[in-house]
């Protein structure tokens, strides 16, 4: 993990040394959208809905609507007045009981890790707030603005978690008329709860929406449902891979055959690298959506299939002829020699 961001944590006279960092990370499964017929990316403008016209960066602005729909437009000179703070400071408050604060307050979790000079006092903390079973409330500047949040322990490891104002938790405007509840009823819902009943285990629950879309996207791979744009550039180096593999395959195909390896082979398949790495680049575009990231050993696969349909069933002939390729390489010492050279130079 890398932090991302540097303090202290103090309390009274004391200082603690520590760094920040992301506790949690999203695995929600994210789509692109995409034209139907050829899989190409849908590019959006930034356009004015006034004049309709496509508006650069540099005269984008950040705008206030108000309640009545009129924009209040804001400068960087406007901004540079609103308050903020680059403090390195995470200021106990107070400590409070676990049980006094709502969970539905808490937003954004992050692990604090002592440096070592602060190891010690970052210890005393951690053995005060669970021997009290209280949190410290604290407050603390992150990204220019100050938040408020609170420590508690976790796995011996101080986590700090952001908090919502309490004006961003909504009030229900509905009412729950639940109507006249029996006493047989509600002796029915306590033998449920304690049927139910047992100890929280996270690993017990899976996200099977994203298991699903996994094993769809791959079966999709496998049976080769994907769409090749000429526009990607990105590469994560498999057609490298193949294309050399390929290449050892066709030297030893030559050499089963008596036939030395010509060193423009090696030059061929660099230039068909750079080529296969703008074709092949899009399934690794794709691969930034998380299914598609998941499935790289199916595409792997795949791509290795297609590749391999492209060039020449190189594999399938080196294996037809292992045998003439033994007797090949046994006849003669100099054909035995241009063998391992050929190796080499593949490798």
């Amino acid at each position: 993990m890398r932090a991302i961001w540097k303090g202290a944590v103090s309390f009274g006279l004391v200082s603690v040394p520590v760094k920040l960092y992301a506790a949690t990370e999203s695995h929600d499964v994210s789509f692109r959208q995409v034209h139907a017929k050829d899989g190409g990316r849908i590019k959006y403008q930034r356009v004015c809905s006034v004049d309709g016209e496509e508006v650069p960066y540099s005269e984008i602005a950040k705008g206030y609507e108000t309640e009545d729909g009129e924009m209040v437009v804001l400068d960087e000179d406007d901004l540079s007045e609103l308050p903020s703070t680059s403090s390195r400071e995470i200021a106990v408050e107070k400590f409070v009981p676990s049980d006094q604060i709502d969970p539905m307050l808490f937003e954004k979790s992050y692990y604090l890790e002592p440096e070592k000079s602060g190891a010690k006092p970052y210890a005393l903390l951690r053995q005060a707030l669970l021997e009290a079973d209280r949190m410290a409330v604290v407050t603390v500047a992150l990204r220019q603005r100050t938040t408020v949040a609170v420590l508690r322990v976790r796995d011996d490891v101080i986590v700090l978690q952001t908090m919502m104002w309490p004006d961003e938790v909504r009030t229900p405007d509905f009412n729950v008329e639940t109507g006249e509840v029996k006493d047989a009823e509600v002796k029915m819902a306590r033998m449920l709860v304690e049927t139910l009943a047992g100890d929280f285990d996270p690993s017990e629950f899976e996200d099977d929406y994203a298991e699903a879309v996994e094993a769809m996207v791959k079966a999709k791979i496998e049976g080769g449902e994907v769409k090749r744009t000429p526009t990607s550039t990105k590469s994560s180096g498999e057609v490298v891979d193949l294309l050399a593999a390929l290449q050892r395959s066709v030297d030893a195909a030559k050499t089963a055959r008596g036939e030395a390896p010509r060193a423009s082979d090696l030059d061929d398949s660099e230039g068909e690298s750079d080529a296969g790495s703008d074709g092949g680049s899009d399934g690794d575009d794709e691969a930034e959506e998380k299914p598609a990231k998941k499935s790289s050993a199916a595409k792997k696969s795949t791509s290795a299939r297609k590749s391999t349909a492209k060039k020449a069933p190189a594999r399938k002939t080196a294996a037809k002829k292992t045998a003439a390729k033994s007797t090949a390489a046994k006849s003669t010492a100099k054909k035995g020699t241009t063998k391992k050279a050929a190796a080499k130079k593949a490798s």
